[in-house]
């Protein structure tokens, strides 16, 4: 008997993942009992996952994006057309965090070489402090993540950011907590800079296409009320140089499925070892899902620690030219905002593994239409409840209640 996605309008349960598969854990609110899967294995950690089921329902992305008259970002945070950006989150840090668990001189001295080459962006430029939210937990940080593909094969190329993620970092550096926001959620957004868009209603995406960085900064402290300390821009088409390096990723596949994409790879249920053109492919897939969208949510959740798993158990660290190769494609691949030093968070991740990084997805109450547009509508009781417990450095205590 095939086990039920959560429907999402009941707003009764987290979804954990961790090391081990999905847990599902009752949140403060009433709700039936519900299981979610991913991969052959069940969790042991956290995940605000909400994943409706979508067989009557449009499945987000189709159409994705924001408006089409919103082609080209404006503002400070727009990139020169070579700098790539990319899907899968938070590379930056796996690498830097490799990195600090070395420990030596020589160590630090390379990473300030790399560092001068990653390119930077001016993040906060344009976003107003008085309207920004106050810091509440000192110690603690909160990381914006963004990307989209550059060379996907459905040709979503462009201005957009196809994956939004608010990556906390406990005062304590014991973990990471990534929360992603699936991208046609619907949320007010502010008037961008030039005065031309924003101001209203629209996809979360659509800000980074109307106001660059800046408006994506703004447009993400809205709707979670947590302050954002940093900015990595992701290039997910790099992804298969950074895989390649580390000698292959295994992923797990929750069922048999075809690749839409050529070579239209057959991608079988239980785990396998990839290679970063075939791990690249998989994260890419959502329309053989039901929940379209938030199934590639979750292969790019389970791609994002199977790298760092690989990298801290495949003896990368022993081995010089597998990790130069691994940190210059992950250089290549990553933009950060110009305050964000990748030697300090090296230092202060140098315990991250993949038992303690920590996976959610933005509770919705399910997906629909406004106008024309397909679309995910927020479920605002349980995100307070969720960026809550971000703001407060305590997003521990709901992995506790779901023990």
């Amino acid at each position: 008997m095939a086990r039920r996605s959560f429907v999402a309008s009941t707003g009764g349960f987290y979804q954990v993942r961790g090391n081990d598969g999905w847990r599902t854990s009752p949140s403060p609110g009433p709700g039936p009992a519900g299981t979610g899967t991913c991969g052959a294995r069940r969790v042991d950690s956290i995940a605000a996952m909400s994943r409706p089921e979508q067989a009557a329902a449009p499945t987000p992305g189709d159409p994705s994006g924001p408006p089409a008259a919103a082609s080209t970002p404006s503002g400070v945070g727009a990139r020169p057309k070579r700098r790539r950006w990319g899907r899968i989150a938070l590379v930056a840090l796996l690498a830097v965090a490799l990195l600090g668990a070395g420990g030596a001189v020589a160590g630090a001295l390379w990473l300030r070489s790399v560092e001068r080459g990653v390119d930077r962006v001016d993040a906060f430029a344009e976003v107003p402090e008085q309207e920004r939210p106050a810091t509440v937990a000192r110690g603690a940080l909160n990381v914006m993540v963004l990307g989209s593909d550059s060379r996907d094969p459905d040709g979503t190329q462009g201005s957009r950011t196809d994956t939004i993620i608010v990556a906390h970092l406990p005062k304590d550096r014991s973990s990471a907590e990534l929360i992603s926001i699936p991208r046609d959620t619907w949320v007010p957004v502010p008037r961008s800079t030039d005065g031309r868009h924003g101001s209203r209603e629209a996809k979360i995406n659509a800000a980074y296409a109307w106001g660059g960085v800046p408006l994506m900064v703004r447009t993400v402290e809205q709707f979670t009320g947590v302050r954002i300390d940093h900015v990595v821009l992701v290039d997910f088409a790099g992804f298969r140089e950074i895989i390649d390096a580390l000698g292959g990723v295994e992923i797990t596949s929750e069922k048999t499925f075809t690749s839409i994409h050529p070579p239209f790879r057959t991608f079988r249920q239980g785990p396998q070892l990839m290679n970063g053109e075939t791990a690249l492919d998989y994260a890419r897939q959502r329309k053989q899902f039901a929940d379209g969208d938030f199934a590639r949510i979750r292969h790019q959740q389970q791609v994002i620690k199977a790298i760092l798993d690989r990298a801290a158990s495949g003896g990368i660290l022993a081995n010089p030219g597998r990790l130069n190769a691994f940190v210059r494609a992950t250089s290549d691949s990553v933009s950060v905002d110009r305050g964000m030093s990748l030697l300090d968070m090296a230092t202060q991740l140098r315990g991250l593994r993949g038992g303690n990084l920590f996976f959610f997805t933005s509770p919705s109450r399910g997906t629909g239409t406004v106008g024309s547009e397909s679309v995910v509508f927020a479920d605002d009781r349980r995100a307070r409840t969720l960026y809550d417990a971000v703001r407060r450095d305590a997003v521990k205590e709901i992995v506790a209640a779901g023990s």
